[in-house]
């Protein structure tokens, strides 16, 4: 793929993010540091410049598809659109528009489509577990919090243990190539969290969850198109048969960034229900950013570990994951 057409891709992916028309401004603010990031990292002043089209209408669907002529990655370029689309919840009615001017401006058949929005819908509704948060829990314990005294399930060790797992596996998953096993990364963060909240005796649901994420600064929707243009751009992303391609070599920023994320939001959960849900929107955010600073140090220390991980995995593995997790 060449740099034109790895531009069309990522206009694609950026139209994709703004289809709904209801981001908010701290999404659209990530976005753009994503885009200026993408750009100084990867040696490609236009991505700036992309999103500012996209922003400003300047550049449309049909624009961006007509540089796209090889159909593997006019695939890709829709299972990025569909995966975005559905970061934050089943694509909405006007997701759903947009991707069907999307199929027809890349020429793509229905079986291609619809198999492709099946499996990414399967992904963003999967249910959130409803049994034990461990299959072998310790006693509950009580934890005193300020006078409060709140019933655990697992010890903290059983859960620092518990995210580090969930982080090395997210970070394992970025290195995997096909554009949808990305997708999985966020619905395994938010059923991280809801196990945590469970374990402290909080019975949550996916809107909480995901205005948790918000409010700690973890952008549904530019999360993963940091993720889509990152595997992009460091020419990790690809078909099934093509196994995994340059992800093996070593971890990748993006790899290195999934398990930071996972690793931060696990403990940022924990200290947050562990405190009975006390922690003030400031100190939220000012705790995630501490503890993603800890975590990026952490990874170094996981990246063989992430490695092999990855080298263990397959799309339909981490499918699995996300819908019996």
């Amino acid at each position: 793929m060449n740099a034109r057409e790895q531009e069309a891709v990522l206009t694609i992916a950026l139209l994709a993010a703004f289809s709904d028309g209801n981001k908010d401004e701290r999404e659209r603010e990530e976005i753009k540091r994503i885009a200026e990031s993408l750009a100084g990292e990867a040696g490609a002043p236009q991505l700036a410049q992309i999103y500012q089209s996209v922003l400003l209408k300047r550049v449309n669907v049909s624009q961006a598809a007509a540089a796209l002529t090889d159909p593997m990655h006019k695939q890709l370029a829709y299972e990025m659109a569909v995966c975005v689309c559905d970061a934050d919840d089943v694509a909405s009615d006007a997701e759903r528009k947009f991707l069907q001017e999307l199929s027809t401006a890349l020429g793509l058949d229905s079986k291609q489509t619809v198999q492709v929005q099946q499996e990414a819908a399967a992904l963003a509704d999967a249910p959130l577990p409803n049994t034990p948060v461990a299959a072998a829990i310790a006693t509950p314990t009580a934890q005193s919090l300020g006078g409060d005294v709140r019933q655990t399930t697992m010890s903290d060790a059983e859960l620092d243990k518990y995210i580090l797992n969930h982080s090395i596996v997210n970070g394992a998953i970025e290195l995997l190539p096909q554009s949808l096993a990305t997708m999985a990364i966020i619905p395994l963060q938010i059923k991280l969290v809801y196990r945590i909240g469970q374990a402290y005796g909080f019975q949550l649901d996916k809107g909480h969850i995901r205005e948790f994420l918000a409010t700690a600064g973890v952008g549904l929707t530019s999360q993963y198109v940091e993720q889509f243009g990152r595997k992009l751009l460091g020419g990790l992303l690809g078909s099934v048969a093509g196994g995994l391609g340059r992800g093996l070599g070593r971890v990748t920023a993006g790899a290195a960034m999934s398990f930071a994320t996972t690793y931060a939001l696990g403990q940022l959960a924990k200290r947050y229900y562990s405190g009975g849900r006390q922690m003030s929107t400031a100190l939220i955010q000012q705790t995630y950013q501490s503890l993603l600073g800890q975590a990026k140090q952490i990874q170094g220390q996981c990246s063989s570990e992430i490695q092999h991980k990855a080298s263990t995995l397959d799309a339909g593995q981490v499918m699995a994951m996300v819908k019996n997790a």
